[in-house]
């Protein structure tokens, strides 16, 4: 977000020039030079002519150097009224230590000694020069050669000798080499030293500076201090405008000027239009002081306090406020450090949030940084090179369009800026804490030892990454990493260096877990680990109804927050104590346990357990292309190339359903020792039952696990027995370890076979 520095500062040091040349070289050396020699003048001269003289002078001299020199062409005292004319009068003052060569002269003088007033006709000039070597010079010496000399041009002057008042209505001008201006009307008060200049005060600066001052009233006082009081003064420099209620000009006893504190209202403006853009800049306060130093009045500091605003209208849309900001310069009139303190407050609004483009909109950012104080370090004069905040700093990044606001806090934050003053990067530490606020759901909140602020070229933050003791909170969520990267634009929050999720009972480790902060969605990535504890057991389940904890790894992980859903990929494996999915793809519904496991062309593994008559356990492995389970239901669905393989028996099909028992009525069974286990089997299409001595084809099968028993129905069904050849029939029921088989033919009555099976 960049700061308008160079601007800032162009604004305080043309200020400082145009009222070191208005006050300094105008007001104070004048006021003092022409009082002292219009005292003189009547004294020396209007009381002493009687009669016309042609080509006078008159001068006054001290310890052998003169004072002041008058020349007149000619002088006429009148006899009624006792008023004396003079015309064409020249007068030179040298000071009393002739450093000094100043000159007044104009065509006509009047003195009346009743009022005591002398009064010129017509034009008044008046040019004041310094003369520094006039001491070591004979006396009445002129300078070598004039430099940088301010002349002065009025009309009307009238000064009183009795009161020491001098005033005028008319226009006063003024011309140095650096400045000229003017002011209408000019009152002097000798009794309070205070000099008026009544209206329309204008001075116009020449050169690189090139600027227009304009004030509605000034006024000049010496006690205590000297200073000038300028009411409404207005600067116009191009496209910048400067603009307060009042300002004072405080000067030391040589002249050079102390400080300037402008009051009331204090408002900056700047405009800029080129080709491809225009921006508007604006700043305001309640009071801005300038302290100057050294011979040159050179402008050290400037000091706003009061309601400090700052506010850029154009591509970047920025605005900042604070108590009061102090700016220091360098010698050479360059910002070097600005200070900010009382509630500093910076924010950049993105453009593009006016914009119809509904992507760019939604990921727009609004940036706010603040803090009780904040240091800014300048470079070249005009470039932010870096800042810190000092005492507890907060950024507030919001996406209005998301509806989304993230707030980020550190004990102190340090910024790079770029080549345009722009923000590169920004450093916070220690107690680092990133808070996002989405309504309607949990704050998810971040904690670190640190954090590092990453900016885009556009605007806006890229990512903020946080190490050191990462944790985080997002409701039930918990997780916890060596660090983290943020990402506002999808609000993605990236873990790595063994991070580890707690959510409800479910605990998950990768090498890389991604949490989406407004979602809530979860994806790990690499040696993925998930462990489903603090489950109840379920008396209706059957396959996953243990208490015991449910594990599954794979190479990545991603999970729903609603409904509560995960989807392992790559080797997948699912497992609670000996019953076991293994695929491809398993998506796991930890709310109803419920299995979706699917392939790839690569088998879907699931194994259960039957048990026999005499109560031994035997797995039995299913293999398939594709398997759903639900364990309210208690049905392994798979299909695909099915088949299912116990100790002595294997089936393959088109299409399998496993029907399991439940908890609840498997509990007596001690030698299952957990749930799954195989009530019946239900296959359909291209049904083939495997055993050593004997296979059976048909196109369904229903299996009964606790009598051991196969009914074949379809194709017609057939059984081949290697000695005893092939048995057909319209339902064919035989038993797996026995060698009975009964054929149903389409007659009343069944027809029994007996074979022989190999043992």
């Amino acid at each position: 977000m960049p700061l308008p520095i160079s601007r800032l500062r162009r604004w305080f040091a043309f200020t400082a020039i145009v009222l070191v040349v208005l006050v300094a070289g105008m007001y104070f050396y004048a006021r003092w030079r022409v009082r002292n020699t219009l005292r003189e003048m009547p004294k020396k001269i209007g009381i002493e002519f009687a009669q016309t003289a042609d080509g006078f002078t008159v001068s006054k001299s001290e310890q052998g150097r003169t004072l002041f020199l008058v020349r007149a062409s000619k002088a006429v005292q009148f006899k009624q009224g006792g008023r004396t004319e003079l015309h064409n009068v020249t007068i030179t003052l040298y000071g009393r230590d002739s450093s000094r060569f100043d000159q007044i002269y104009g065509s006509d003088f009047e003195y009346d000694p009743q009022s005591g007033d002398v009064t010129a006709h017509g034009e008044v000039q008046i040019d004041l020069e310094a003369n520094p070597e006039g001491i070591l010079s004979p006396d009445q010496t002129p300078p070598k050669e004039l430099k940088n000399p301010i002349h002065l041009t009025t009309s009307g002057l009238v000064f009183n000798q009795k009161t020491g008042n001098a005033y005028t209505k008319e226009r006063v001008a003024f011309q140095t080499p650096q400045a000229s201006g003017s002011a209408v009307g000019v009152n002097y008060v000798a009794k309070n030293s205070v000099l008026t200049l009544q209206s329309q005060l204008e001075v116009l600066l020449t050169g690189p500076n090139s600027a227009r001052i304009t004030a509605v009233r000034g006024v000049v006082t010496r006690n205590p201090q000297r200073q000038v009081a300028l009411e409404q003064p207005h600067m116009i420099r191009g496209e910048e405008k400067l603009d307060s209620e009042t300002a004072t000009l405080f000067f030391h006893p040589d002249n050079t000027l102390e400080r300037v504190v402008a009051s009331g209202n204090v408002q900056a403006e700047t405009i800029q239009s080129r080709a491809d853009h225009r921006s508007e800049m604006h700043a305001r306060a309640d009071q801005a002081e300038l302290q100057m130093a050294g011979e040159h009045s050179v402008l050290r500091t400037a000091t706003l306090t009061g309601d400090v605003q700052l506010q850029s209208i154009g591509d970047q849309q920025a605005a900042g406020d604070a108590g009061r900001v102090v700016v220091d310069f360098s010698g050479r009139r360059e910002v070097e450090k600005i200070h900010a303190e009382n509630g500093v407050r910076l924010k950049q609004v993105h453009p593009s949030l006016a914009s119809s483009d509904s992507k760019t909109a939604t990921t727009a950012q609004d940036i706010e940084i603040a803090a009780p104080a904040m240091d800014f370090f300048i470079a070249g004069g005009d470039r932010l090179d870096r800042a810190e905040t000092l005492g507890s700093g907060r950024i507030v990044i919001s996406q209005p369009n998301a509806k989304q606001q993230t707030l980020v806090t550190a004990a102190k934050f340090q910024a790079k800026f770029g080549e345009r003053s722009e923000f590169v990067s920004l450093h916070g530490a220690p107690d680092a804490k990133i808070v996002t606020t989405t309504p309607g759901q949990p704050d998810r909140v971040s904690g670190s030892d640190k954090l590092d602020v990453a900016f885009r070229q556009a605007g806006g933050v890229e990512s903020i990454t946080q190490a050191g003791n990462l944790s985080y909170v997002d409701g039930d969520r918990k997780a916890w990493a060596e660090q983290a990267r943020y990402t506002p634009a999808d609000t993605v929050l990236t873990l790595t260096g063994s991070p580890r999720v707690v959510e409800s009972g479910m605990t998950t480790t990768a090498k890389t877990m991604r949490l989406n902060r407004t979602t809530g969605d979860a994806t790990a990535e690499e040696d993925v680990k998930s462990t489903y504890s603090q489950l109840k057991q379920q008396p209706d389940g059957a396959l996953l109804a243990s208490a015991d904890p449910i594990h599954v790894t794979s190479q990545s992980m991603t999970a729903h927050r609603s409904p509560a859903i995960a989807l392992y990929t790559g080797m997948a494996r699912l497992w609670q104590t000996t019953n076991t999915v293994e695929a491809p793809n398993i998506q796991f519904d930890r709310n109803n346990r419920s299995v979706v496991a699917y392939g790839d062309g690569v088998p879907v593994r699931t194994v259960i357990v039957e048990v026999d008559k005499a109560d031994k356990a035997t797995p039995v492995l299913m293999t398939s292309s594709r398997m759903t389970y639900t364990d309210a239901e208690r049905r392994v669905h798979m299909e695909g190339r099915v088949v299912a393989k116990g100790a002595d028996v294997t089936l393959t099909s088109d299409h399998m359903d496993a029907l399991l028992v439940s908890r609840a009525q498997s509990a007596g069974n001690q030698s299952v020792g957990s749930s799954g286990e195989l009530d019946r089997i239900i296959a359909d299409g291209n049904v083939v039952i495997q055993q050593p001595g004997r296979r059976a084809t048909g196109q369904k099968l229903v299996y009964v696990a606790a009598d051991d028993k196969f009914i074949l129905t379809g194709g017609p069904p057939s059984i081949f027995d290697a000695e005893r050849g092939k048995i057909t029939g319209d339902s064919l029921t035989f038993y797996k370890r026995d060698d009975r088989v009964l054929v149903e033919g389409r007659g009343a009555s069944p027809t029994v076979s007996t074979t022989r099976v190999a043992r």
